[in-house]
Protein backbone atom coordinates (compact mmCIF):
# COMPACT_ATOMS: atom_id res chain seq x y z
CA UNK A 1 0.00 0.00 0.00
CA UNK A 2 1.32 3.44 -0.94
CA UNK A 3 1.02 6.37 1.44
CA UNK A 4 1.52 10.03 0.77
CA UNK A 5 4.82 11.59 1.81
CA UNK A 6 4.05 14.15 4.52
CA UNK A 7 7.15 16.13 3.49
CA UNK A 8 5.59 16.51 0.06
CA UNK A 9 1.78 16.59 0.50
CA UNK A 10 -0.73 16.69 -2.34
CA UNK A 11 -1.54 20.31 -3.19
CA UNK A 12 -4.67 21.84 -4.64
CA UNK A 13 -2.69 23.04 -7.66
CA UNK A 14 -2.01 19.43 -8.63
CA UNK A 15 -5.71 18.75 -9.23
CA UNK A 16 -5.87 20.81 -12.41
CA UNK A 17 -2.82 19.02 -13.80
CA UNK A 18 -4.70 15.74 -13.46
CA UNK A 19 -8.06 16.92 -14.76
CA UNK A 20 -9.47 17.37 -11.26
CA UNK A 21 -9.40 13.66 -10.59
CA UNK A 22 -10.11 12.82 -6.97
CA UNK A 23 -8.78 9.26 -6.90
CA UNK A 24 -5.40 9.03 -5.14
CA UNK A 25 -3.43 7.08 -7.77
CA UNK A 26 -1.85 9.89 -9.80
CA UNK A 27 -1.01 11.98 -6.77
CA UNK A 28 0.91 9.35 -4.85
CA UNK A 29 2.88 8.21 -7.89
CA UNK A 30 6.55 8.64 -6.94
CA UNK A 31 7.38 10.08 -10.36
CA UNK A 32 4.60 12.66 -10.32
CA UNK A 33 5.27 13.63 -6.71
CA UNK A 34 9.00 14.06 -7.38
CA UNK A 35 8.37 16.31 -10.41
CA UNK A 36 5.86 18.41 -8.49
CA UNK A 37 8.30 18.71 -5.61
CA UNK A 38 11.06 19.96 -7.88
CA UNK A 39 8.68 22.29 -9.74
CA UNK A 40 8.66 24.40 -6.57
CA UNK A 41 12.45 24.49 -6.52
CA UNK A 42 13.88 27.93 -7.37
CA UNK A 43 16.57 26.69 -9.78
CA UNK A 44 16.68 23.48 -11.82
CA UNK A 45 18.33 22.46 -15.06
CA UNK A 46 17.49 19.57 -17.33
CA UNK A 47 19.73 16.54 -17.12
CA UNK A 48 20.44 16.67 -20.85
CA UNK A 49 21.87 20.18 -20.51
CA UNK A 50 24.19 19.20 -17.64
CA UNK A 51 25.67 16.07 -19.17
CA UNK A 52 28.23 15.60 -21.86
CA UNK A 53 26.19 12.68 -23.14
CA UNK A 54 23.82 9.90 -22.06
CA UNK A 55 24.36 6.76 -24.08
CA UNK A 56 24.63 3.01 -24.22
CA UNK A 57 26.50 0.78 -26.67
CA UNK A 58 24.75 -1.25 -29.27
CA UNK A 59 24.23 -5.00 -29.21
CA UNK A 60 27.50 -6.79 -29.90
CA UNK A 61 28.74 -10.35 -30.29
CA UNK A 62 30.34 -11.64 -27.09
CA UNK A 63 33.15 -14.16 -27.20
CA UNK A 64 34.13 -15.33 -23.74
CA UNK A 65 37.57 -16.23 -22.50
CA UNK A 66 39.22 -17.41 -19.28
CA UNK A 67 42.59 -15.89 -20.15
CA UNK A 68 43.43 -12.62 -18.42
CA UNK A 69 46.05 -12.04 -21.10
CA UNK A 70 43.50 -12.10 -23.90
CA UNK A 71 40.41 -10.90 -22.07
CA UNK A 72 38.75 -7.85 -20.54
CA UNK A 73 36.51 -8.03 -17.42
CA UNK A 74 32.84 -7.73 -18.36
CA UNK A 75 30.12 -6.16 -16.21
CA UNK A 76 26.50 -7.21 -16.60
CA UNK A 77 23.61 -5.06 -15.38
CA UNK A 78 23.81 -6.90 -12.04
CA UNK A 79 27.58 -6.92 -11.78
CA UNK A 80 27.71 -3.10 -11.65
CA UNK A 81 26.07 -3.37 -8.21
CA UNK A 82 28.54 -5.96 -6.86
CA UNK A 83 30.85 -5.10 -3.97
CA UNK A 84 33.70 -7.39 -5.09
CA UNK A 85 34.67 -7.19 -8.75
CA UNK A 86 37.48 -9.75 -8.64
CA UNK A 87 35.42 -12.66 -10.00
CA UNK A 88 34.01 -11.08 -13.16
CA UNK A 89 33.78 -13.04 -16.42
CA UNK A 90 35.85 -11.83 -19.38
CA UNK A 91 35.18 -11.20 -23.03
CA UNK A 92 37.91 -11.39 -25.64
CA UNK A 93 39.79 -8.26 -26.61
CA UNK A 94 38.43 -8.73 -30.13
CA UNK A 95 34.87 -8.48 -28.80
CA UNK A 96 35.88 -5.54 -26.64
CA UNK A 97 37.40 -3.66 -29.57
CA UNK A 98 34.28 -4.15 -31.69
CA UNK A 99 32.50 -1.21 -30.02
CA UNK A 100 34.32 1.88 -28.69
CA UNK A 101 31.38 2.59 -26.36
CA UNK A 102 31.98 -0.52 -24.24
CA UNK A 103 34.71 0.67 -21.79
CA UNK A 104 33.74 2.49 -18.61
CA UNK A 105 35.37 5.51 -17.01
CA UNK A 106 35.29 6.42 -13.30
CA UNK A 107 32.85 9.15 -12.32
CA UNK A 108 30.08 8.09 -14.67
CA UNK A 109 26.63 7.35 -13.29
CA UNK A 110 25.43 3.92 -14.40
CA UNK A 111 21.72 3.13 -14.75
CA UNK A 112 20.31 -0.30 -15.55
CA UNK A 113 17.96 0.10 -18.50
CA UNK A 114 16.53 -3.32 -19.30
CA UNK A 115 14.68 -6.07 -17.46
CA UNK A 116 12.91 -6.22 -14.13
CA UNK A 117 15.71 -4.32 -12.38
CA UNK A 118 15.63 -1.37 -14.79
CA UNK A 119 16.22 1.95 -13.06
CA UNK A 120 18.88 0.97 -10.52
CA UNK A 121 21.63 3.55 -10.15
CA UNK A 122 25.28 3.14 -9.18
CA UNK A 123 28.61 4.94 -9.58
CA UNK A 124 31.50 3.84 -11.81
CA UNK A 125 34.30 3.18 -9.32
CA UNK A 126 38.00 3.58 -10.03
CA UNK A 127 38.56 -0.17 -10.40
CA UNK A 128 35.97 -0.27 -13.22
CA UNK A 129 38.24 1.82 -15.45
CA UNK A 130 38.52 0.20 -18.88
CA UNK A 131 36.13 -2.63 -18.04
CA UNK A 132 33.58 -3.66 -20.64
CA UNK A 133 29.94 -3.14 -19.70
CA UNK A 134 26.73 -4.51 -21.18
CA UNK A 135 24.44 -2.57 -23.49
CA UNK A 136 21.76 -2.95 -20.80
CA UNK A 137 23.40 -0.15 -18.77
CA UNK A 138 23.06 3.56 -19.57
CA UNK A 139 26.14 5.73 -19.08
CA UNK A 140 25.50 9.26 -17.80
CA UNK A 141 28.63 11.34 -18.42
CA UNK A 142 28.68 14.58 -16.38
CA UNK A 143 29.56 17.81 -18.15
CA UNK A 144 31.77 20.64 -16.96
CA UNK A 145 28.91 22.47 -15.21
CA UNK A 146 28.10 19.77 -12.67
CA UNK A 147 30.30 17.58 -10.47
CA UNK A 148 30.19 13.83 -10.94
CA UNK A 149 29.53 13.05 -7.29
CA UNK A 150 26.66 15.51 -6.98
CA UNK A 151 24.98 14.30 -10.18
CA UNK A 152 25.22 10.69 -9.04
CA UNK A 153 23.84 11.50 -5.59
CA UNK A 154 20.81 13.24 -7.06
CA UNK A 155 20.07 10.51 -9.61
CA UNK A 156 20.33 7.83 -6.91
CA UNK A 157 18.12 9.81 -4.49
CA UNK A 158 14.42 9.19 -4.00
CA UNK A 159 13.67 12.05 -6.42
CA UNK A 160 16.09 10.93 -9.12
CA UNK A 161 15.19 7.24 -9.08
CA UNK A 162 11.47 8.05 -9.09
CA UNK A 163 11.81 10.09 -12.28
CA UNK A 164 14.15 7.56 -13.89
CA UNK A 165 11.67 4.76 -13.29
CA UNK A 166 8.90 7.00 -14.61
CA UNK A 167 10.52 6.66 -18.04
CA UNK A 168 10.29 2.86 -18.06
CA UNK A 169 8.23 1.38 -20.88
CA UNK A 170 7.40 -2.12 -22.04
CA UNK A 171 5.30 -4.97 -20.70
CA UNK A 172 7.21 -8.23 -20.36
CA UNK A 173 10.70 -6.71 -20.62
CA UNK A 174 11.11 -3.20 -19.23
CA UNK A 175 13.33 -0.63 -20.96
CA UNK A 176 14.67 2.89 -20.52
CA UNK A 177 16.31 4.85 -23.32
CA UNK A 178 18.50 8.00 -23.13
CA UNK A 179 15.75 10.30 -24.53
CA UNK A 180 13.57 9.35 -21.55
CA UNK A 181 16.04 10.92 -19.12
CA UNK A 182 17.13 14.17 -20.76
CA UNK A 183 14.24 16.23 -19.36
CA UNK A 184 14.73 15.18 -15.72
CA UNK A 185 14.99 18.41 -13.67
CA UNK A 186 18.19 18.55 -11.62
CA UNK A 187 18.09 21.01 -8.69
CA UNK A 188 21.04 23.36 -8.36
CA UNK A 189 21.94 23.84 -4.71
CA UNK A 190 24.87 26.21 -5.08
CA UNK A 191 28.59 25.54 -5.29
CA UNK A 192 29.11 25.11 -1.55
CA UNK A 193 26.58 22.30 -1.06
CA UNK A 194 27.23 20.61 -4.42
CA UNK A 195 30.99 20.61 -3.88
CA UNK A 196 30.52 19.22 -0.37
CA UNK A 197 28.35 16.39 -1.71
CA UNK A 198 30.86 15.69 -4.48
CA UNK A 199 33.80 15.56 -2.04
CA UNK A 200 31.91 13.07 0.16
CA UNK A 201 31.23 10.80 -2.83
CA UNK A 202 34.81 11.02 -4.09
CA UNK A 203 36.17 10.11 -0.65
CA UNK A 204 33.72 7.20 -0.49
CA UNK A 205 34.96 6.04 -3.90
CA UNK A 206 38.56 5.99 -2.68
CA UNK A 207 37.54 3.97 0.37
CA UNK A 208 35.68 1.45 -1.80
CA UNK A 209 38.84 0.99 -3.85
CA UNK A 210 40.77 0.38 -0.64
CA UNK A 211 38.15 -2.20 0.37
CA UNK A 212 38.51 -4.01 -2.95
CA UNK A 213 42.30 -3.99 -2.77
CA UNK A 214 42.20 -5.12 0.86
CA UNK A 215 40.12 -8.27 0.44
CA UNK A 216 42.12 -9.32 -2.64
CA UNK A 217 45.39 -8.68 -0.78
CA UNK A 218 44.24 -10.74 2.22
CA UNK A 219 43.53 -13.78 0.04
CA UNK A 220 46.83 -13.48 -1.81
CA UNK A 221 48.68 -13.07 1.49
CA UNK A 222 47.04 -16.21 2.88
CA UNK A 223 48.07 -18.42 -0.03
CA UNK A 224 51.59 -17.03 -0.15
CA UNK A 225 52.04 -17.39 3.63
CA UNK A 226 50.69 -20.94 3.52
CA UNK A 227 53.21 -21.80 0.76
CA UNK A 228 50.41 -22.26 -1.76
CA UNK A 229 51.28 -19.38 -4.06
CA UNK A 230 51.01 -21.68 -7.10
CA UNK A 231 47.26 -22.01 -6.44
CA UNK A 232 46.75 -18.29 -7.04
CA UNK A 233 47.43 -18.93 -10.71
CA UNK A 234 45.67 -22.26 -11.13
CA UNK A 235 43.22 -22.59 -14.01
CA UNK A 236 40.24 -24.77 -13.22
CA UNK A 237 39.31 -25.11 -16.89
CA UNK A 238 42.60 -26.62 -18.01
CA UNK A 239 42.01 -30.24 -18.89
CA UNK A 240 38.65 -31.93 -19.30
CA UNK A 241 37.16 -34.61 -17.07
CA UNK A 242 35.81 -36.90 -19.76
CA UNK A 243 36.27 -39.98 -17.62
CA UNK A 244 38.09 -41.02 -14.45
CA UNK A 245 38.40 -43.91 -12.06
CA UNK A 246 37.68 -43.73 -8.32
CA UNK A 247 38.97 -46.63 -6.23
CA UNK A 248 37.14 -45.92 -2.97
CA UNK A 249 33.53 -44.76 -3.19
CA UNK A 250 32.07 -43.33 -0.02
CA UNK A 251 28.59 -44.31 1.01
CA UNK A 252 27.51 -40.65 1.22
CA UNK A 253 27.53 -40.19 -2.56
CA UNK A 254 27.82 -41.84 -5.96
CA UNK A 255 27.90 -38.53 -7.82
CA UNK A 256 30.92 -37.98 -10.09
CA UNK A 257 31.12 -34.27 -9.22
CA UNK A 258 31.92 -35.13 -5.60
CA UNK A 259 35.01 -37.04 -6.74
CA UNK A 260 36.26 -34.61 -9.36
CA UNK A 261 39.98 -35.19 -10.06
CA UNK A 262 40.59 -31.45 -10.38
CA UNK A 263 39.03 -30.85 -6.95
CA UNK A 264 40.93 -33.79 -5.47
CA UNK A 265 44.20 -32.37 -6.77
CA UNK A 266 43.43 -29.07 -5.04
CA UNK A 267 42.58 -30.92 -1.82
CA UNK A 268 45.80 -32.93 -1.97
CA UNK A 269 47.82 -29.77 -2.61
CA UNK A 270 46.32 -28.06 0.46
CA UNK A 271 46.94 -31.19 2.54
CA UNK A 272 50.63 -30.93 1.66
CA UNK A 273 50.86 -27.93 4.03
CA UNK A 274 49.57 -27.41 7.59
CA UNK A 275 45.80 -27.46 7.48
CA UNK A 276 42.63 -28.36 9.33
CA UNK A 277 39.21 -29.46 8.19
CA UNK A 278 36.46 -26.87 8.13
CA UNK A 279 34.31 -29.06 10.37
CA UNK A 280 36.94 -29.21 13.11
CA UNK A 281 37.53 -25.45 12.99
CA UNK A 282 33.79 -24.78 13.34
CA UNK A 283 33.15 -27.51 15.92
CA UNK A 284 32.34 -25.04 18.72
CA UNK A 285 31.26 -22.32 16.33
CA UNK A 286 28.81 -22.61 13.45
CA UNK A 287 28.62 -24.54 10.20
CA UNK A 288 24.94 -24.64 9.36
CA UNK A 289 22.27 -23.09 7.22
CA UNK A 290 19.94 -20.45 8.54
CA UNK A 291 16.45 -21.19 9.87
CA UNK A 292 13.35 -21.40 7.73
CA UNK A 293 10.75 -18.87 8.80
CA UNK A 294 7.52 -17.20 7.78
CA UNK A 295 7.82 -13.85 6.01
CA UNK A 296 5.46 -11.22 7.38
CA UNK A 297 5.60 -7.88 5.57
CA UNK A 298 6.52 -4.86 7.68
CA UNK A 299 7.51 -1.22 7.24
CA UNK A 300 11.12 -0.05 7.55
CA UNK A 301 10.22 1.61 10.83
CA UNK A 302 9.05 -1.61 12.48
CA UNK A 303 10.80 -4.37 10.55
CA UNK A 304 14.17 -5.60 9.35
CA UNK A 305 15.54 -5.86 5.82
CA UNK A 306 15.65 -9.46 4.58
CA UNK A 307 18.60 -9.97 2.23
CA UNK A 308 18.67 -12.85 -0.23
CA UNK A 309 21.60 -14.59 -1.89
CA UNK A 310 21.69 -12.36 -4.98
CA UNK A 311 21.41 -9.02 -3.17
CA UNK A 312 23.79 -10.02 -0.40
CA UNK A 313 26.75 -9.54 -2.77
CA UNK A 314 25.78 -6.00 -3.73
CA UNK A 315 27.71 -2.99 -2.46
CA UNK A 316 24.49 -1.67 -0.89
CA UNK A 317 22.27 -4.76 -0.35
CA UNK A 318 18.54 -4.36 -0.86
CA UNK A 319 15.68 -6.55 0.26
CA UNK A 320 12.10 -6.71 1.46
CA UNK A 321 11.13 -5.55 4.94
CA UNK A 322 9.73 -8.19 7.27
CA UNK A 323 8.68 -8.44 10.91
CA UNK A 324 11.42 -9.93 13.06
CA UNK A 325 10.10 -12.20 15.78
CA UNK A 326 13.10 -13.83 17.42
CA UNK A 327 16.23 -12.51 15.69
CA UNK A 328 17.41 -15.95 14.49
CA UNK A 329 17.51 -14.66 10.93
CA UNK A 330 20.22 -12.17 11.88
CA UNK A 331 23.86 -13.16 12.30
CA UNK A 332 26.71 -12.55 14.71
CA UNK A 333 29.52 -10.13 13.96
CA UNK A 334 32.14 -11.46 11.52
CA UNK A 335 30.06 -14.39 10.33
CA UNK A 336 31.05 -15.75 6.93
CA UNK A 337 27.96 -16.28 4.77
CA UNK A 338 28.13 -18.67 1.81
CA UNK A 339 25.41 -18.87 -0.85
CA UNK A 340 24.55 -22.55 -0.40
CA UNK A 341 21.62 -23.04 -2.78
CA UNK A 342 21.69 -22.48 -6.54
CA UNK A 343 22.84 -23.75 -9.90
CA UNK A 344 26.29 -24.45 -11.29
CA UNK A 345 26.45 -21.59 -13.80
CA UNK A 346 29.91 -20.05 -13.89
CA UNK A 347 28.61 -16.59 -13.04
CA UNK A 348 26.12 -17.62 -10.37
CA UNK A 349 26.71 -16.64 -6.72
CA UNK A 350 26.25 -20.25 -5.55
CA UNK A 351 29.27 -21.06 -3.30
CA UNK A 352 30.52 -17.47 -3.22
CA UNK A 353 31.17 -15.92 0.21
CA UNK A 354 30.45 -12.62 1.93
CA UNK A 355 31.46 -11.25 5.33
CA UNK A 356 28.86 -9.87 7.74
CA UNK A 357 30.08 -7.01 9.89
CA UNK A 358 29.25 -3.37 10.55
CA UNK A 359 25.94 -2.21 9.08
CA UNK A 360 25.35 -5.65 7.53
CA UNK A 361 24.50 -6.96 11.02
CA UNK A 362 21.25 -4.97 11.01
CA UNK A 363 19.94 -7.14 8.16
CA UNK A 364 18.27 -10.52 8.31
CA UNK A 365 19.46 -13.23 5.91
CA UNK A 366 17.56 -16.01 4.22
CA UNK A 367 18.02 -19.60 5.28
CA UNK A 368 19.82 -20.32 2.00
CA UNK A 369 22.98 -18.74 3.40
CA UNK A 370 25.40 -21.12 5.10
CA UNK A 371 26.58 -19.56 8.38
CA UNK A 372 30.26 -20.21 9.13
CA UNK A 373 31.95 -19.18 12.36
CA UNK A 374 35.19 -20.45 13.82
CA UNK A 375 35.00 -22.18 17.19
CA UNK A 376 38.77 -21.99 17.67
CA UNK A 377 40.13 -18.66 19.02
CA UNK A 378 43.40 -19.33 17.18
CA UNK A 379 41.64 -19.15 13.80
CA UNK A 380 39.69 -15.96 13.21
CA UNK A 381 36.58 -15.54 11.09
CA UNK A 382 38.28 -12.91 8.88
CA UNK A 383 41.02 -15.47 8.17
CA UNK A 384 38.37 -18.03 7.18
CA UNK A 385 36.75 -15.46 4.90
CA UNK A 386 40.05 -14.67 3.21
CA UNK A 387 40.26 -18.34 2.24
CA UNK A 388 36.59 -18.98 1.46
CA UNK A 389 36.36 -16.02 -0.94
CA UNK A 390 39.16 -17.49 -3.06
CA UNK A 391 38.58 -19.25 -6.36
CA UNK A 392 40.15 -22.40 -4.87
CA UNK A 393 37.57 -22.53 -2.08
CA UNK A 394 34.79 -21.72 -4.56
CA UNK A 395 35.71 -24.75 -6.67
CA UNK A 396 36.08 -27.01 -3.63
CA UNK A 397 32.71 -25.92 -2.25
CA UNK A 398 31.05 -26.60 -5.58
CA UNK A 399 32.60 -30.06 -5.67
CA UNK A 400 30.53 -30.91 -2.58
CA UNK A 401 27.24 -30.19 -4.40
CA UNK A 402 24.28 -32.48 -4.21
CA UNK A 403 20.76 -32.23 -5.63
CA UNK A 404 19.02 -31.85 -8.97
CA UNK A 405 18.18 -28.50 -10.55
CA UNK A 406 18.83 -26.63 -7.31
CA UNK A 407 22.17 -27.64 -5.86
CA UNK A 408 23.00 -27.73 -2.14
CA UNK A 409 26.19 -28.39 -0.22
CA UNK A 410 26.70 -31.94 1.04
CA UNK A 411 27.23 -31.75 4.80
CA UNK A 412 29.73 -34.61 5.05
CA UNK A 413 31.97 -33.39 2.22
CA UNK A 414 31.68 -29.80 3.44
CA UNK A 415 32.93 -30.67 6.92
CA UNK A 416 36.01 -32.38 5.42
CA UNK A 417 37.01 -29.36 3.33
CA UNK A 418 40.67 -28.58 4.16
CA UNK A 419 41.60 -25.04 5.22
CA UNK A 420 45.30 -24.06 4.93
CA UNK A 421 46.92 -22.55 8.00
CA UNK A 422 49.69 -19.98 8.46
CA UNK A 423 51.94 -18.95 11.29
CA UNK A 424 50.37 -16.76 14.01
CA UNK A 425 51.96 -13.57 12.74
CA UNK A 426 50.63 -14.10 9.22
CA UNK A 427 47.16 -15.03 10.47
CA UNK A 428 47.04 -11.85 12.57
CA UNK A 429 48.14 -9.76 9.58
CA UNK A 430 45.56 -11.31 7.28
CA UNK A 431 42.83 -10.87 9.89
CA UNK A 432 43.62 -7.17 10.28
CA UNK A 433 43.72 -6.68 6.50
CA UNK A 434 40.18 -8.03 6.16
CA UNK A 435 38.90 -5.99 9.08
CA UNK A 436 40.49 -2.82 7.74
CA UNK A 437 38.97 -3.46 4.32
CA UNK A 438 35.50 -3.70 5.83
CA UNK A 439 36.09 -0.62 7.95
CA UNK A 440 36.82 1.22 4.70
CA UNK A 441 33.61 -0.12 3.18
CA UNK A 442 31.61 0.93 6.25
CA UNK A 443 33.11 4.44 6.17
CA UNK A 444 32.30 4.69 2.46
CA UNK A 445 28.66 3.78 3.16
CA UNK A 446 28.50 6.41 5.90
CA UNK A 447 29.94 9.10 3.61
CA UNK A 448 27.44 8.33 0.85
CA UNK A 449 24.60 8.38 3.40
CA UNK A 450 25.81 11.77 4.63
CA UNK A 451 25.87 13.09 1.06
CA UNK A 452 22.33 11.81 0.46
CA UNK A 453 21.03 13.33 3.69
CA UNK A 454 22.62 16.67 2.82
CA UNK A 455 21.06 16.67 -0.66
CA UNK A 456 17.55 15.66 0.38
CA UNK A 457 17.51 18.12 3.29
CA UNK A 458 18.61 20.97 1.00
CA UNK A 459 15.90 20.09 -1.56
CA UNK A 460 13.13 19.98 1.06
CA UNK A 461 14.19 23.28 2.60
CA UNK A 462 14.50 25.09 -0.72
CA UNK A 463 11.23 23.68 -2.12
CA UNK A 464 9.37 24.82 1.00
Amino acid sequence: MKLIDFDNPVRASWLANQGFRLDPGPFISETYAARMMLSRFPCTEQLGDLTERIFRPGIFRRHWTISAEHGVPFLSSTDILESDLSTLPMITKKSFDSDPKLPLEPGWTLITCSGMTAGRVTYARNEMTGYACTQDVLRVVPGSRVSAGYLYTFLSSQYGTAMIKGGIYGSSIKHIEPPHLVDIPVPRLGDEIENRIDSLVQEATKLRSQYQAGVVSATEDLFISAELADLLEFNWHEGREVGFHVSSIRRESLRALNFSPRARRLVERIRDVPHRSLGSICENGSLSRGPQFKRIEASPDSGVRLVGQRQGFWMRPEGRWIALSDGEQQVHDETVLVASVGTLGENEVYCRSIFATGSALSNAYTGDFLRIRSGDPAISNPFLFAFLRSDVAFRLLRSTSTGGKQQRLHDAFLANLPVPLCDKESQARITETVRQAYRCRGEADALEDEAMTLLEKAIREAAG
